[in-house]
């Protein structure tokens, strides 16, 4: 809405028309976030991470707001052979692809295109051997992508943080990739990349626990100085072996931190345009809520309760309360905690659920960005207190790549 805080009666009125379940997205609110990833993210250019919007016409009107939006970060091989199909150039596959023939196509296309070409993440000699077995003799260079696993551990190695990504942790290990990939004719190591998950994805202020909090803010803070140190070494050093034009590092909640490093040539950013629930607990920084789906009320069980249609939306991870969506507008409803969010109904508890009739909606936030896209075949787009366009996700395109 044009108001950074709409209230259920706003909404209401907007979509009267619109039946749910649906989703939507306020621009007015994703141009305020865009705006303020952007002065985090101060000089370096900032890649969007596709997986986080899943909407090619989201992407479109981003990559145009401003030329700071530079790139596409990708998470399949098939989605990234479609969307080169259609024109999109400097593509970053950020994860390793065993498919052998989305493999087949990105050769044909690189034997076009070589120097317009997507880049491929790898961390190991078997996805270089991968690679190799589908190229001809008529492929062009594929270029590459070295993913350097940046997790934090204490002193002793019991505690690790982060997510467990590449098995190249340290100078050593990314030197002798790299020369590996100089050794072989069809391949080109172009690229580094390292995402510092226990930073850029893990809020530091839990509600209700300040201990790990503290606990928390405790780890990022040595995360981030060592992470600096290793990456401008792993930089300095591999790029003594290969023509290193990308260092891509970061995500939403690291902005500020990666963008400071002089080794770091650019920032990914997805998520924090769609502002989900995941980002609600940042000390650094705040986001508008931007991104949302509606869901009919269709019984009244009792007083103080109401059930919706679905609404099982639940977002990858660790399985827990945290991944579950956040009942948002009307204020005052929150799930059930034996039902919580159910494939075909979700029970909604609270004061707030007495005002509510048969067929109005309840609105609620999913906790991860892209996800949600996957439920939807298109979303609403407001803009000024309006709806001013309806476009198709990934899946109203037809398209679902994981």
């Amino acid at each position: 809405m044009a108001s950074a805080k709409p209230s259920h009666a706003d909404l209401e009125a907007v979509f009267e028309d619109v039946q749910a379940p649906f989703a939507f997205v306020d621009l007015d609110a994703m141009w305020a976030n865009a705006d303020a990833m952007l002065r985090r993210a101060g000089d370096k250019p900032v890649r969007i991470a596709g997986k986080s919007i899943r909407c090619r016409a989201l992407v479109d009107r981003i990559l145009d707001r401003d030329e700071r939006f530079r790139g596409i970060m990708t998470f399949t091989l098939p989605e990234t052979n479609w969307l080169a199909g259609l024109g999109y150039e400097n593509l970053l596959l950020a994860y390793p692809t065993t498919d052998l023939e989305a493999l087949s196509q990105l050769a044909l296309h690189t034997a076009a295109m070589p120097e317009k070409a997507p880049v491929l993440t790898v961390d190991c000699v078997e996805h270089l051997d991968l690679i190799e077995s589908v190229l001809g003799s008529q492929a062009g260079t594929v270029r590459l992508c070295l993913e350097l696993d940046v997790g934090w551990r204490d002193l002793h190695g019991r505690v690790r943080a982060g997510a467990r990504r590449s098995p190249v942790s340290s100078p050593e290990q990314a030197v002798a990739l790299a020369e590996e990939i100089g050794r072989r004719d069809k391949l080109e190591l172009v690229a580094l990349m390292a995402y510092e998950s226990q930073i850029a994805g893990v809020g530091d202020q839990p509600p209700g626990q300040p201990l790990r909090a503290r606990a928390i803010r405790w780890m990022q803070d040595r995360s981030v100085a060592e992470i600096a140190e290793r990456r401008a070494e792993v930089v300095e050093r591999v790029s003594q072996v290969a023509d290193i034009q990308i260092v891509n590092g970061g995500g939403t909640g690291s902005l500020e931190l990666t963008s400071a490093e002089a080794a770091v040539t650019e920032v990914a950013a997805g998520s924090g345009f769609f502002a989900p629930t995941q980002f609600d607990h940042y000390s650094r920084f705040s986001l508008t809520p931007a991104a949302a789906f509606a869901l009919p009320v269709v019984r009244r069980p009792g007083p103080g309760v109401v059930t919706a249609l679905g609404g099982g939306y639940l977002s990858s991870g660790s399985a827990g309360p945290s991944r579950l969506p956040v009942p948002w507008l009307p204020r005052g409803l929150r799930l059930d905690r034996e039902e919580g969010a159910g494939e075909v109904q979700t029970p909604l508890l609270g004061h707030a659920a007495d005002g509510l009739a048969i067929g109005d909606n309840v609105y609620l936030r999913h906790n991860k960005a892209g996800e949600l896209c996957e439920r939807f075949n298109s979303l609403y787009l407001l803009e000024g207190g309006e709806i001013v366009d309806e476009v198709p996700t990934y899946r109203g395109e037809g398209e679902a790549f994981l």
